[in-house]
């Protein structure tokens, strides 16, 4: 579903199938849904690609970059790992750097029983982590943001990242792989010491919701403090109850910061400032709602799953780039959007890439009056959007 929230500002679903004549697109070479699983594409594939990963005896997963451009891509390692198996080809599969155990969330670590004697050593990862573990590689597989068009098949378009590596590399490797989308994987949750001592002192109990402060670009991506508690007060008034607001933020290499703001009318805030991934995947899902800008951990955040397989609604806000290409194509996974950010989706540009200016004042997060965003967020918390 897309709707208008308020004038230039549109609410996009999760879920919504996105027509390929309705945005700039490239065509798969394929009808998709008529070649069975495991089937040959009727495209060549990369036979020297082909070749060098029958052989392999290892898979070196391998990320140092940016948060958010590695969860998108993880796709990319699962579309590999799947046309191993189709072809029954045995590897081990590992992962470095700092993102190791989020790859291992995902589910795409692996150590078959009996390790190949032999076999060359591929590496897929972003730039940055190829060029620190891949030098003996045999295969080195980049997987980066830039490079994938949005694909078309089946009168559908394919706008998310994790859509775009996936069939990039269905295509290279020429076979058909998993049966359909959603392509990111979601990250395993667990028991964790953070979200106990936040229960033990009442701050996952009635309604939870998280909202993202961290951003690597300030001036462009951060909706403020002020606007978060402003949207989570329309929220807790409009539902007649008190609302719990975690405010994440900051950098964990400053380590783990918890204070809390004053408390409002209906709101009580608790500010948590650099708290890892690790402990962030597994407070996700305990919350109601998660609203935060385009960056890794509004992404982390859709792609938690808890023990139970739920997850819930997160809201992306997007002023500038597309809110389709920069999303996880999870159907819980939504977007809030400028009419700039329509047209990067709907072209398929990107206003750094392509230095596209806005042609009005600077968009920036101001464009979501919290007013205006809650009646989403109310609607989905309602279930009123499906």
């Amino acid at each position: 579903m897309t709707a208008v929230a308020s004038a230039g500002i549109r609410f996009h679903h999760g879920s919504l199938t996105v027509a390929a004549g309705a945005i700039h697109t490239t065509p798969l070479g394929y009808d998709r849904d008529s070649v069975p699983i495991g089937a040959p594409l009727p495209l060549a594939p990369s036979a020297e690609l082909v070749h060098r990963l029958s052989d392999c005896g290892e898979i070196v997963v391998a990320f140092d970059g940016k948060l958010g451009d590695t969860l998108l891509a993880l796709s990319g390692v699962r579309a590999v790992l799947d046309w191993l198996r189709l072809r029954s080809v045995r590897v081990a599969v590992r992962a470095v750097g700092p993102y190791a155990g989020l790859i291992a969330r995902a589910g795409l670590i692996t150590k078959p029983q009996t390790a190949r004697p032999s076999g060359w050593r591929a590496v897929i990862g972003d730039r940055t982590g190829i060029e620190t573990h891949g030098s003996e590689a045999a295969v080195r597989l980049v997987l980066d943001p830039a490079t994938p068009p949005c694909w078309s098949s089946d009168s559908r378009a394919h706008p998310d990242l994790p859509a775009r590596h996936y069939l990039a590399l269905e295509r290279r490797l020429g076979i058909r792989l998993a049966d359909s989308t959603p392509f990111a994987p979601t990250l395993a949750t667990g028991p964790n010491e953070l979200v106990e001592e936040l229960r033990s002192v009442g701050w996952l109990g009635g309604l939870t919701l998280a909202a993202i402060t961290a951003t690597s670009w300030p001036e462009r991506k951060d909706y403020t403090v002020r606007r978060y508690i402003a949207l989570a007060e329309h929220i807790a008034e409009a539902q007649q109850a008190q609302a719990r607001l975690l405010l994440i933020g900051g950098n964990p290499a400053d380590g783990l910061r918890i204070t809390s703001e004053a408390p409002r009318r209906h709101v009580q805030a608790l500010r948590l400032d650099g708290v890892s991934i690790d402990h962030l995947v597994d407070l996700y899902p305990h919350c109601h709602l998660v609203v935060g800008n385009d960056t890794g951990l509004t992404h982390l955040a859709a792609m938690a799953c808890s023990q139970n397989g739920s997850s819930p609604p997160v809201v992306g806000l997007y002023s500038r780039h597309s809110h389709s290409k920069w999303r996880t194509g999870l159907p819980h996974h939504h977007a809030v959007a400028t009419e700039l950010s329509d047209r990067m989706h709907q072209g398929d540009l990107c206003p750094v890439r392509d230095a596209i200016a806005p042609d009005t004042a600077d968009v920036h997060m101001g464009a979501f009056p919290p007013a205006v965003l809650a009646q989403v967020c109310l609607e989905l918390l309602n279930g009123v959007r499906q």
